[in-house]
């Protein structure tokens, strides 16, 4: 099992940028597939970004496309998140998950909170 614990959120202003980071622990996430969502209240929880096992492709939501980037270091056992160009409508709980293939999460972290203000 794998245990995935978020970091890196904060207060930012509109425009600016933060990275968030996804630790692994209890097992390698080098085999796994892993994601970032958002959740806001009263919204379903949104995909934002994944990444292959190998970091050879990704995929992104369309309304992040060029503002966000997902990478991995399997050394490290994390995964990343770098967000630019900040917008109000970032505001959210940012959530990591894994899993064995691209669509199918099995393991998801607590998430780390992002306000985004204007």
């Amino acid at each position: 099992q794998v245990q995935l614990v978020e970091s890196g959120g904060g207060l930012v202003q509109v425009g600016e940028s933060l990275k968030l980071s996804c630790a692994a622990s209890g097992r390698t996430i080098s085999t796994y597939e892993m994601a970032w969502f958002r959740q806001t209240p009263g919204k379903e929880r949104e995909f934002l970004a994944s990444i292959h096992w190998s970091g050879s492709s990704t995929q992104y939501r369309d309304s992040v496309k060029g503002r966000f980037t997902i990478t991995r270091d399997n050394a490290k056992n994390t995964v990343y998140l770098q967000m630019n160009t900040l917008k109000p409508e970032d505001t959210a709980v940012y959530v990591c998950a894994a899993g064995p293939v691209y669509g199918h999460y099995t393991n998801w972290g607590q998430g780390t909170q992002v306000t985004v203000s204007s």
